[in-house]
């Protein structure tokens, strides 16, 4: 099964999506500690002007010229972010929002001018909203899966330097550890872990690819490590699930399945997690009253 699985174009995009998924749910928990969930919101709508734009230069679907250009409108994104929130009074989470909506708005106008111009060409820039796995050839599974693998490396090689940067910036400044790279090295993995999933899940649900299995992977641990493990395994999980549903159906979108599937295990998380999820509060609670009742008797008894 496992063989003629992966001998066809399907098995190849379910084990892109699966190792987007990893790369997404790794680069997330960064996110989450940094508490730029928003962030992530923001710089995936910004993608959006930079694939149109370049395939109105280029005139044809290339994959990973689509890829540069929609990591350069995020960057650009990231870089506005900064200097609003630095250069006036906009919090930083109005300057998110502000980029967010100026960017995807930019990106509709284009692609409808992209849709209206002349040719065939560019039939299938939809997919970019919502996202359409099923278009995707070997050539852009095996970019896409490239530049994920980079990710996770990026991650998993630097562990000890991401922990010191979101946990005691301060101690890892002390240290002699370049916390200015590193602000422009996160910057750059979440830009391309946005980026390259942007047709397989589609600019406007690649953020809940990013922040939803991080937040259901606080549900089972405290560790930071742990916590990176369980996030990446929820969004291979999630990616692997959902393209395999989105695939069985003609034109599906693939982003909304994926995110589905990542919806069900975080109320799976909520609900049975054994840090501080609903099930073990509640049995807490019940445990407490138990043992204040008991208290409550012997005093009487005594």
């Amino acid at each position: 099964m496992w063989s003629l699985l992966f001998n066809t174009n399907t098995g190849w995009v379910i084990m892109s999506t699966t190792i987007l998924g990893i790369a997404s749910g790794a680069i997330g928990c960064l996110a989450y500690w940094k508490r730029q969930n928003l962030m992530s919101d923001a710089l995936s709508h910004a993608a959006l002007p930079g694939v149109v734009i370049t395939f109105l230069i280029v005139q044809e679907k290339n994959l990973l010229l689509l890829i540069i250009g929609a990591g350069i409108s995020a960057f650009l994104g990231a870089m506005l972010i900064q200097w609003i929130s630095n250069a006036s009074r906009i919090s930083e989470d109005a300057a998110m929002g502000m980029v967010l909506a100026i960017f995807y708005g930019l990106g509709i106008m284009l692609l409808t001018v992209a849709n209206r111009s002349a040719g065939g060409n560019q039939s299938g820039l939809d997919s970019f909203i919502f996202g359409q796995a099923a278009a995707m050839v070997k050539s852009d599974v095996r970019i896409m899966s490239i530049l994920a693998i980079v990710v996770i490396f990026i991650i998993v090689i630097g562990f000890k330097e991401w922990k010191l940067y979101l946990f005691d910036r301060h101690f890892a400044n002390g240290l002699g550890l370049p916390i200015g790279f590193m602000n422009g090295l996160y910057t750059l993995v979440l830009v391309m872990t946005i980026v390259i999933g942007i047709q397989a899940v589609g600019v406007i649900l690649m953020a809940a690819m990013l922040i939803i299995p991080a937040v259901s992977s606080r549900y089972w641990t405290k560790s930071f490590r742990n916590m990176l493990i369980i996030s990446s395994s929820f969004g291979a999980i999630s990616g692997a699930v959902g393209t395999f549903i989105s695939s069985k159906g003609s034109g599906w979108p693939t982003g909304p399945f994926i995110v589905v599937i990542a919806a069900g295990i975080f109320i799976l998380s909520l609900t049975l997690g054994k840090e501080k999820g609903l099930l073990i509060k509640f049995l807490n609670k019940q445990q407490q009253k138990k043992q204040q009742t008991l208290r409550t008797e012997i005093r009487e008894v005594k």
